[in-house]
């Protein structure tokens, strides 16, 4: 790898080990942020604080700073638009916008996911959640992997480059959106308000490997009713319970045939078992003496890459309708199926495409060996800006443990890795221009 930043028409240099003493001498700020941001706990529809603390952080390194509540009705008809679980009002998409006095490189997009998943029983935390704690080397607590510490580590990089006198010699736009964990519609706004760039690099918690691929994603809730009755005859009701556990069952053999050797996508040739079908939660019933008039089920399925999600949705609904149909177990049995939350396509990323070469050849510079490929097996925002957004995109980041689970962490030396590889990439991918001191 190059040292980063010398090519004398970008007209700024600044050499490899420079940056890399940047991003040290920074490391604490980048963890103070991350655990300022652990401390707001950005739970679906509670984004605000920690929006506010980031349009806070973009106005202080200098960025124009762009926030924007998510129109729904408008965004309704974009592809790759999803239903939501509940309103946008109050919650936006903040981005942080530098402007070059020159462009003489290739512009790029920064993007994180403010929102976080709950929490879980919180006795069962070491600590409390929201109160970022410090052990052995990782900082533990609620949304540090899952994917704050990628925004700190992208905001640290380019301040780090900033500290050395050079700024991008390219437009780069610092996203922090909503909404990742359940639609990825907070992305797909910012590609309808018309951000677009050379590329995109997403730090999510995948270890220093650079995806390659990702899933598609359908979230439905099936609604099963059945028929009450006194429990001392059973037999004169229809358990609605009992009714969901079955039709679950028919569902699962849609899981085993896109999983079957022959429907595997060839990114996932290599991968057992990469499509899932999870339940997230069930409810039903009204008294423990009655049978159960009626059960709930959230459903998150996983799906091939190249495959529309409606035609998946209607795979889905048409498997429940034939369960009912044809499974005398299911006799007087109704089930409606709403689809709410992911309709998110899969996609695929070139392995071969600049984008990736030239964040491998930063990793190599920090890591010292390549970067290992991965095809993921979940969505991520990625697919926003490579489907509909016209950005090459890949994800990048740190390694965490328990995301989505009880104590999840985050190592600090990796993010640390991360902001330094963002760093370089950043300077190598942009070029470099010496900032104008007369505007600071």
């Amino acid at each position: 790898m190059p040292a980063s930043g010398t090519d004398a028409r970008r007209g700024a240099t600044a050499d490899r080990d420079a940056i890399l003493g940047a991003v040290a001498a920074l490391r604490g700020d980048g963890e103070r942020l991350l655990a300022d941001l652990v401390r707001l706990p950005s739970l679906l529809g509670a984004e605000a604080a920690a929006q506010e603390l980031m349009a806070r952080t973009f106005a202080d390194l200098g960025l124009e700073v762009d926030r924007f509540a998510i129109d729904e009705e408008a965004l309704k008809a974009q592809p790759g638009w999803s239903p939501s679980l509940i309103s946008y009002e109050g919650r936006e998409n903040v981005v942080g916008i530098h402007r070059p006095r020159q462009t003489t490189g290739r512009s790029l997009i920064l993007n994180g996911h403010i929102d976080v998943v709950p929490t879980g029983p919180e006795e069962l935390w070491s600590a409390p959640p929201f109160e970022p704690v410090v052990r052995d080397g990782r900082m533990y607590g609620r949304g540090g992997g899952d994917m704050k510490a990628g925004i700190a580590a992208f905001v640290t990089a380019f301040k780090a480059l900033r500290s050395l006198g050079v700024q991008p010699a390219a437009p780069v736009y610092l996203q922090s959106v909503v909404e990742e964990e359940c639609t990825g519609n907070g992305a797909l706004a910012c590609v309808a308000r018309g951000y677009r760039a050379d590329a995109a690099v997403i730090p999510e918690p995948f270890n220093h490997t650079l995806q390659v691929a990702q899933i598609g994603v359908v979230r439905c809730e099936v609604e099963v009713t059945g028929r009450p009755a006194h429990v001392l005859d059973t037999g004169a009701g229809l358990n609605a319970i009992e009714a969901a556990h079955r039709i679950l069952g028919h569902l699962k053999r849609l899981e085993s045939a896109w999983n079957h050797p022959e429907g595997r996508h060839p990114a996932y040739a290599g991968h057992a078992h990469p499509y899932n079908l999870n339940v997230g939660r069930i409810d039903g019933g009204e008294w423990a003496s009655s049978v159960p008039t009626r059960c709930r089920m959230e459903l998150r399925f996983g799906f091939p890459p190249g495959r529309a999600a409606a035609d998946v949705s209607a795979e889905i609904e048409s498997a429940v309708a034939e369960a009912c149909r044809t499974d005398s177990g299911l006799s007087g049995i109704s089930a409606v199926v709403r689809f709410r939350g992911f309709q998110a396509e899969g996609c695929v990323i070139d392995p071969d495409h600049p984008l990736i070469e030239t964040l491998d050849s930063a990793h190599k510079a920090v890591c010292g060996a390549s970067a290992e490929r991965l095809a993921a097996t979940c969505t991520t925002d990625v697919r926003n800006f490579v489907l509909y957004g016209d950005t090459p995109a890949t994800c990048y980041g740190p390694e965490a443990e328990r995301i989505h689970g009880i104590d999840e962490s985050v190592s600090l030396d990796s993010v640390a890795r991360v902001t330094a590889v963002l760093a370089l990439f950043m300077a190598d991918w942009c070029g470099l221009e010496t900032i104008d001191q007369e505007t600071q």
